[in-house]
């Protein structure tokens, strides 16, 4: 198997030496049957990959649609009754 592939079984059992290779080298596929059942990655880049940019606000003020003429009509159907 390739470096930076390992089986359940072999990172189970060598799981401290995939978490350093994920961190050193970079993602680790984990393969279960013979097809890719996980990808370990090192936090640091997690975390830059998931890092949020930007604000909703932002994101809709940049919106390639913002000045589109894209016309939305809202539903004027009351709203629904609750018993409470």
């Amino acid at each position: 198997m390739a470096s930076d592939h390992w089986t359940v079984a072999e990172a189970k059992a060598r799981f401290s030496e995939v978490i350093d290779r994920a961190q050193a080298d970079g993602p680790q596929v984990v393969t279960r049957r013979g097809k890719t059942a996980a990808v370990i990655v090192a936090a640091a880049e997690w975390e830059k990959k998931t890092k949020r940019v930007g604000t909703l606000a932002e994101f809709f003020a940049n919106s390639p649609l913002r000045n589109s003429g894209v016309s939305l009509r809202r539903r004027k159907a009351s709203p629904r009754k609750v018993t409470l």
